[in-house]
């Protein structure tokens, strides 16, 4: 079953001036998708279209998960000013009605590691700490659909590991993922689809073995493949 369906004509920030057209692709039941461009390339809208928070869209996004709810965890790490980690938790778990919330976040504070900070201010954590936090947030409601937007930015070795053992049981449990990432050798190794955004259109997707053909580069990597596709598509068009 898809958790998501993106169907984008066009979206963008006021009426009649799109920055994004033509997007369409799905994200199913325990599949890793992963949404890669250059900057500017469209990824941050395509992502705000899907969480309702683009102003005009011309288009579908259908979430099929409990209660259409996913988990969204941002580039750049949301608090607030006043709350400890351990308050940021409560309260997203009580205002978002989420059943036996603190086991859930008991049992995630464990996973990640983070005891110690749970007194403290998520702003005066480090980046890869306020990242792993962001993630609780994220997942304390057990989400169905997670979408995360540049999520190894600021993790160190240890705790980029701890991230992808997270989203394999993720995907176990049945979790669509939706990872917009710049870091093409890990995304090679983790997603079962790719989408390419170039200049807010969608250029292509599918599989690894998918893009190797059309670049007729066998083995390639990720990255051989999306610059010779971007460069095809911007030259040649890919018909």
């Amino acid at each position: 079953m898809d958790r998501l369906i993106v169907k984008l004509q066009k979206a963008g920030y006021s009426v009649d001036e799109s920055v994004i057209k033509d997007v369409f692709f799905t994200v199913e039941a325990g599949e890793l998708v992963g949404l890669i461009g250059e900057n500017g390339a469209g990824k941050s809208t395509t992502i705000k279209a899907i969480l309702g928070q683009i102003p005009w869209m011309e288009g579908e996004i259908a979430i099929h998960s409990k209660d259409k709810a996913y988990g969204y965890v941002p580039e750049r790490p949301v608090f607030y000013d006043e709350l400890t980690v351990w308050e940021q938790i409560e309260y997203s778990g009580v205002m978002r009605e989420i059943p036996n919330w603190k086991e859930r976040a008991k049992e995630l504070v464990k996973t990640f590691r983070v005891e110690q900070f749970i007194h403290q201010l998520p702003q005066s954590l480090s980046k890869g700490t306020q990242q792993k936090i962001m993630l609780i947030l994220a997942l304390l409601s057990s989400p169905e659909l997670l979408i995360i937007d540049e999520p190894f930015i600021g993790l160190d070795p240890r705790a980029t590991k701890l991230l992808l053992q997270m989203i394999d049981v993720e995907r176990s449990k049945g979790t669509g993922i939706l990872m917009c990432t710049h870091v093409l050798d890990t995304a090679e190794k983790l997603c079962d689809k790719f989408i390419l955004l170039s200049n807010g259109t969608m250029f292509t997707q599918g599989t690894l073995v998918d893009l190797q053909t059309k670049c007729r580069q066998p083995g390639g990597s990720l990255l051989d493949c999306f610059d010779y596709l971007i460069d095809e598509d911007l030259h040649h068009g890919l018909g």
